[in-house]
């Protein structure tokens, strides 16, 4: 592996490499060392990914540079330092309290790859926290990673997922009673993993110097096409930021964490936490305990949310970028979303042609959805099943998580299908309806039962999950099994529904 570990090179980090959680000023990164683990064993890795760095992951000096226990020539262990805002409040320092960066490795392609370890031991932006995590979260980010990366979305990667043989003892549901559970480490990795945050925190605590130096580091090192213009730059994150919401939207996505310090400044889904997936349509559906009263994070906000947290950032940046730009940037997100998330709603409802009435469609369609409790995924996927004059409410009964709301809704879903029929059927309908809406997503159900697995030490669940997800597109009858709606023990189930953040 070769190693170009620019941000440890060109940017100021901490002076001390102590022990202990601190305030951190006027650095952009501490050196650290993972902390050593008892027992590490493979649980999944990434062959493919390996591959383009040219790692070696059958060297058992591989495994334990995954699990924290041993440096490969070229890396240079950090924790980056940033600020945010979480729920819509500044939270001040954050930092990286259990990821730690193992250096920037080059890929046979000539592109960077960050190499991080969650879960890998304190770090002084640890807080009073130990820096470890549970397999049950470290499992959903490696699934997670990848899944999306197959459904043509903008994301982190997964690397590795090593189980450390130790114990972790989390408060899963924050009702005062911790339990232990298997720890895990997740290596994750992107071009960078630079968030809103990192620019938040030098402007909040007016060290423009700094700012200075980070804006000037990432427009040369991750923006090199725009040789400098620092407008352009925030144009460009905004256009990223809104393609991005498209993906989730179109998909039914929701993150559950939408935090600025959870944002990357390349466009990325960043920081799986307690994400869900849409099963019945509900726009204020949040996976998310903490968020349950507030809803700040739902389904149906996180446009808006993007656009919040776009504005934080342009704040941020508001000494160093024309005005001009940024409230350009601002706009731009917002044209560049309406646009995209049109036109991805007609491509996957196999539109051949665009009317002034589409929007309308898309509502009524999401509408009668969530009137009849209908499954997001499924719903979709059914209504490429048959050509449009030939469906009928009863081909989408067996979809709906409700039988009697169905029923209420079946002159209206009638309604919308006879007006949807008379759009036409495009001789290329189904395939490019097929190519925008999955067969099989990732659901926490799902997820659930490969964790029960995995804690039991039967990791065959989780390879028949990941081998699915590869082509999520595609109709996989050794896999219809995974196709399915969320059953009904699953509706409260801890995990299956709505997730704390604790991991």
């Amino acid at each position: 592996m070769k190693f170009d570990n620019r941000f440890v090179r060109e940017l100021p980090g901490e002076p001390t490499a102590a022990p202990g959680a601190r305030p951190v000023r006027g650095a952009l990164y501490s050196r650290v060392q993972p902390t050593p683990v008892a027992a590490p064993r493979w649980i999944a890795v990434n062959h493919a990914l390996a591959a383009e760095i040219d790692a070696e992951p059958d060297s058992p000096a591989f495994l334990q540079a995954m699990a924290g226990n041993h440096l490969l020539p070229g890396m240079e262990p950090i924790a980056s330092n940033y600020g945010g805002h979480q729920f819509g409040h500044w939270a001040g320092q954050l930092g990286d309290g259990r990821a730690i960066s193992l250096g920037e490795a080059i890929g046979r392609d000539g592109a960077r790859y960050e190499l991080q370890l969650k879960g890998a031991g304190p770090t002084p932006y640890s807080r009073h926290a130990d820096g470890r995590a549970v397999l049950r979260s470290s499992l959903r980010e490696y699934v997670l990673s990848e899944a999306m990366h197959a459904l043509g979305v903008p994301t982190t990667r997964a690397l590795s997922l090593v189980a450390t043989g130790e114990p972790v003892v989390r408060d899963m549901f924050y009702d005062g009673r911790p339990q232990q559970e298997p720890g895990a480490i997740v290596c994750r990795v992107a071009p960078s993993f630079i968030r809103f945050g990192h620019f938040e925190l030098p402007a909040a605590r007016g060290d423009t110097a700094l700012l200075e130096r980070l804006i000037d580091f990432t427009l040369d090192r991750d923006y090199p096409q725009l040789q400098g213009d620092r407008g352009r730059w925030f144009v460009e994150i905004a256009e990223r930021t809104a393609r991005l919401m498209v993906d989730w939207m179109r998909l039914g996505f929701v993150h559950g964490v939408m935090n600025t310090d959870n944002f990357s400044i390349l466009g990325l889904t960043i920081d799986y936490g307690p994400f869900g997936w849409l099963e019945n349509v509900d726009p204020l559906w949040t996976p998310n305990t903490t968020d349950a009263e507030g809803r700040r994070y739902a389904y149906g906000r996180q446009p808006q949310i993007a656009q919040w947290n776009l504005s934080a950032l342009a704040h941020a940046l508001t000494s160093m970028v024309d005005g001009d730009a940024l409230a350009a940037g601002l706009d731009h997100y917002g044209n560049t979303f309406s646009a995209g998330y049109l036109a991805a709603l007609r491509n996957k409802l196999g539109l051949a042609d665009a009317h002034d009435d589409d929007l309308d469609l898309v509502r009524e369609l999401m509408a009668w959805m969530e009137a009849a409790e209908c499954d997001f995924t499924l719903t979709f996927r059914a209504l490429s099943e048959s050509r449009p004059g030939d469906l009928s409410a009863r081909h989408f009964e067996a979809l709906s998580y409700n039988v009697q709301k169905f029923s209420r809704a079946q002159s209206r879903i009638e309604s919308w299908l006879s007006r949807y029929a008379q759009r036409g059927d495009a001789p290329d309908r189904k395939a490019r309806m097929d190519g925008a809406n999955p067969r099989i997503v990732p659901r926490n159900y799902l997820l659930q039962q490969a964790i029960d697995a995995a804690e039991k030490g039967d990791l065959g669940v989780l390879n028949e999950l990941l081998k699915a997800l590869e082509r999520p597109f595609a109709d996989q009858p050794q896999f219809e099994h995974l196709a399915a709606k969320r059953p009904e023990w699953a509706r409260s189930r801890a995990g299956c529904s709505m997730l704390s953040c604790s991991s």
